[in-house]
């Protein structure tokens, strides 16, 4: 099976403009192609994950990725799929998240002699003068159809800033420019920005001519990967520093059953073969393949030791009997005890961080959501002496989020 064909089958392909000549390029190893990454954080978070993974898909099968980091757009800010503005960053912190980025991608893309490219839209967008937008680009725009446009009518009930009305067009400029200097000929993205890309594609056909080859595709669920970016205790980062490789196992690891063969097949690099033969698995079975996921992806992005770390981490806290040395852990320092020398349930849970307030930890005490080294806990006056805590202690809040209490 050739690479296109594998994309499809893995579910990553919904829309494409000109297909076979896309197959032929792409199976061939003639595309040079790109993905944007405004760097609005500064880490990647598991939404950006499917794309990373297609770029080194693409890579492996001889094709040459840009990664177009938006140093420029990310002083706008993109509309798309939101329904306030973005809040305005400062250059000096746009140029902190770039550097971070560059990091994080170079663990999936090889950007060693000339096989990959990382570029910053800032290097031309920031150098642009008003008039030279409106006549060079802005001429090619058609105000009318720009209205139509999925990301902007999910805005307009709202309002839509004439600020973030430019951003189509400077995602389009992108494309041209890179078309130009680096001889990019094939666009990637999610289906939300579909509008976006084709914008790309047509303004390069206006100014350099019908012949002008330039191609779009957009990945089926990349903007359901951005939302696998968000749970509700926050984002899940690609920095070992803000999500551990521990929690980030365990984000995969309780992905839903209806889910994980989908996320396998998307996101791992393991033989179809080998997937399809889980297609018939239920039960218990779901479960296996949820660890295969969880190490899978944990071992792409952090190494084969925090895979295996994590992976006996997890075990210890759901089958027993394991090392759990691994677990995340919360450290209790003495002046967290009462004079007596204890630390009560609800203060424990707010030292580790597990809950955000006292409130918020009766409330998870009294509804039956927590528990101590595997034993329910309800009672909120539940103490735990200065020794237990110095041997450790496993709190649990619900299903995904726990640390192992142990004193400083």
């Amino acid at each position: 099976m050739q690479i296109y064909e594998e994309l499809v089958a893995r579910g990553l392909i919904a829309q494409v403009t000109n297909e076979e000549e896309i197959k032929d390029m792409v199976n061939n190893g003639k595309a040079v192609f790109y993905i944007g990454f405004d760097p609005t954080a500064d880490s990647l978070h598991v939404g950006h994950f499917m794309a990373l993974c297609l770029m080194k898909r693409l890579q492996m099968a001889g094709n040459k990725p840009i990664a177009l980091v938006g140093g420029g757009t990310a002083m706008i800010g993109d509309p798309s799929g939101r329904t306030d503005m973005r809040q305005m960053m400062t250059k000096e912190t746009i140029q902190h998240n770039v550097d971070c980025f560059k990091k994080q991608m170079s663990k999936f893309i090889d950007f060693s002699d000339g096989k990959a490219l990382l570029v910053n839209n800032a290097d031309w967008l920031l150098n642009l003068n008003y008039i030279e937008v409106l006549r060079e680009v802005g001429a090619h725009f058609s105000v009318n159809r720009m209205l139509t446009a999925e990301c902007y009518k999910q805005r307009m009930e709202r309002g839509l800033s004439f600020l973030e009305f430019n951003y189509m067009i400077m995602q389009s400029y992108d494309f041209y420019q890179l078309f130009q200097k680096y001889g990019c000929n094939m666009q990637f993205g999610g289906d939300d920005q579909w509008s976006n890309m084709l914008g790309g594609t047509e303004l390069i056909r206006r100014k350099l001519g019908k012949d002008a080859h330039a191609m779009t595709i957009t990945l089926l669920l990349n903007s359901e990967g951005k939302k696998m970016g968000k749970t509700q205790s926050g984002a899940v980062w690609l920095d070992p520093n803000k999500t551990s490789p521990y929690e980030f196992y365990q984000y995969w690891r309780n992905v839903a059953d209806a889910d994980v063969l989908k996320c396998i097949r998307m996101l791992t690099f393991l033989p179809l073969e080998e997937i399809d033969d889980m297609d018939s698995w239920e039960g218990s079975q779901l479960n296996k393949a949820k660890e295969i996921l969880a190490f899978e992806l944990t071992k792409l992005v952090h190494g084969e030791e925090e895979a295996k770390k994590a992976e006996e981490a997890s075990k210890a806290l759901f089958a027993g009997g394991a090392n759990d040395e691994n677990m995340p852990k919360a450290v209790i320092k003495k002046s967290d005890l009462s004079e007596d020398g204890t630390i009560d349930i609800v203060s424990a849970l707010v030292a580790a961080g597990i809950v955000s307030s006292r409130s918020e930890g009766r409330r998870a005490v009294e509804q039956g959501g927590v528990s101590a080294d595997g034993e329910k806990v309800t009672d909120i006056k539940t103490v735990f002496s200065g020794e237990a805590v110095k041997k450790g202690i496993v709190l649990k809040k619900g299903k995904k989020t726990f640390k192992k209490i142990v004193m400083e």
